[in-house]
């Protein structure tokens, strides 16, 4: 349709096929494109999505201008109007969460910086514009309630555990019911009994995204999320080296024998850059889980450096201000980028979801 006529009959028909990048069904027909304005060789409309696509806002906005411009050379100017298009979750499975995307965050060992991962992946989707939960499922070794510098115990309303909130964002961990030090010592049942508990009992609200940081290793748990509700996939994150990639090897073959999909990896501790000379040292080696993501047809979200500010953040319970560091937040913001922007494409070639009401 490049040099088409230019009328509003046909840019509204060069509009039709424009996903939505949560659902992939046509934006247009979901009146999330509307007040098409055109006026000579000058066009505007509004543009509405939801708080789900928030890391990719500005591609898809882009991505309709380039659209329009392509296929009429002719536009002088195209200017959207961006609008935030509510849509509320539909509960999930029997325990009723109300959540678009549930993403797991693993890794074949302990110690490649998996909890750190999971937060981070959190907030920056939060920061971005999304509404979002994160879950610690790492039942024997909580880190999630120290990352963020909480300690409180959640209090239980109406027979509903209230989360524990940092910024906005809810959070539930074994570490808020048990005094600090004490072991947590249980056999599988009583595991699979306390995370249906934190699903199913917890207040989550409405969220696009509940992040769930994941024991280590290939236990039992992942078994029991798959069976709780559809999870949308896992995170794999591992470090450079070949005997961390060798567990993420497992870690990836055991989330694709309970069917839930492998969304990406990531490279941790991937090369230290000398604050003082400016060297890069490959510490663990670098590009590894690249390597083995391209081998085993898996997404690679990108790498995390060593990073001191990373460390002293966690240790202090002040992840969150990681995205105030001008040399981190565009590397976590690229892993969260790249996600959502895995997920939208799969939305895209994936068979059109039902027709969802507008609120």
């Amino acid at each position: 349709m490049a040099n088409g006529q230019l009328d509003m009959t046909t840019v509204e028909a060069a509009l039709k096929d424009f996903q939505d990048p949560e659902t992939g069904r046509s934006a247009l027909q979901l009146d999330q494109i509307r007040d098409i304005q055109l006026s000579g060789t000058q066009l505007s409309l509004t543009l509405g999505l939801t708080t789900w696509s928030a890391p990719i806002w500005q591609d898809t906005e882009t991505r309709l201008k380039q659209q329009l411009q392509a296929m009429f050379p002719q536009l002088t100017d195209v200017k959207v109007d961006r609008v935030i298009q509510d849509r509320a979750p539909h509960p999930l499975g029997e325990i009723g969460v109300r959540v678009k995307s549930v993403i797991a965050v693993g890794s074949g060992k302990g110690g490649v910086g998996k909890s750190t991962m999971s937060a981070s992946i959190a907030v920056g989707l939060k920061r971005a514009g999304a509404k979002v939960g994160l879950m610690d499922a790492d039942v024997y070794g909580p880190s999630i309630p120290h990352l963020f510098g909480v300690s409180e115990r959640p209090q239980v309303v109406d027979n509903k555990i209230q989360p524990v909130e940092v910024e906005g964002m809810p959070l539930m961990s074994m570490g808020f019911m048990v005094p600090p030090g004490e072991a947590v010592v249980w056999r599988g049942p009583m595991l699979h009994g306390a995370i249906t508990q934190f699903l199913r009992d917890t207040r989550w609200g409405d969220l696009d995204y509940l992040i769930i940081d994941m024991p280590p290793g290939t236990g039992d748990i992942a078994l029991t999320l798959s069976q709780l509700l559809p999870l949308t996939g896992a995170v794999v994150v591992c470090t450079p080296q070949e005997v961390a990639l060798l567990d993420a090897v497992k870690a990836i073959a055991m989330f694709r024998k309970v069917n839930i999909t492998v969304l990406g990896m990531v490279e941790n501790m991937s090369g230290f850059l000398c604050p003082d000379c400016g060297k890069r040292y490959d510490i663990f080696g670098r590009g590894g889980a690249r390597d083995k993501a391209m081998e085993l047809e898996v997404p690679f979200l990108g790498e995390v450096p060593i990073n001191m500010s990373i460390r002293e953040l966690g240790d202090a319970g002040k992840t969150t201000a990681s995205f105030d560091d001008p040399a981190l937040a565009p590397v976590f913001d690229a892993v969260c980028h790249r996600l959502v922007s895995n997920l939208a494409n799969s939305a895209a070639v994936a068979p059109p979801l039902p027709q969802l009401p507008v609120l």
